[in-house]
């Protein structure tokens, strides 16, 4: 079955850097789109980066700029590197794997803070 791990969060200040991995096991993780969704409280869950087989990438306007996204297809792994961070950054983040089906990790809390 398809599993997705992931690591990297915690707590940062504002204005600080973190990096979030995913390791994907049980599919062909180069034929897969991959890549991060986050939630807040009360809110829905919303895009942050994908990139796709081909290298393309989707980041949405909010993080654009503060956050990339790539990815290592040797070592089954998405990164996602968050610099600049702000308040309004603090959710669950959730790797993403697509190739048919949808495959969601258990997610990875990011708090920003002061």
């Amino acid at each position: 079955q398809v599993q997705l791990v992931e690591s990297g969060g915690g707590l940062v200040q504002p204005g600080g850097s973190l990096r979030l991995s995913c390791t994907i096991s049980g599919t062909i993780f180069s034929a897969n789109t991959v890549g991060w969704f986050r939630q807040a409280p009360g809110k829905a869950r919303e895009l942050v980066a994908t990139i796709s087989s081909g290298g393309g990438t989707n980041v949405p306007y909010s993080v654009k700029g503060r956050f990339s996204i790539s990815r290592d297809n040797a070592k089954n792994t998405v990164y996602l590197q968050m610099n600049n961070l702000k308040s309004e950054d603090t959710a669950v983040y959730y790797c993403y794997s697509r190739y048919t089906t949808p495959y969601w990790g258990q997610g990875t809390q990011v708090t920003v803070s002061s």
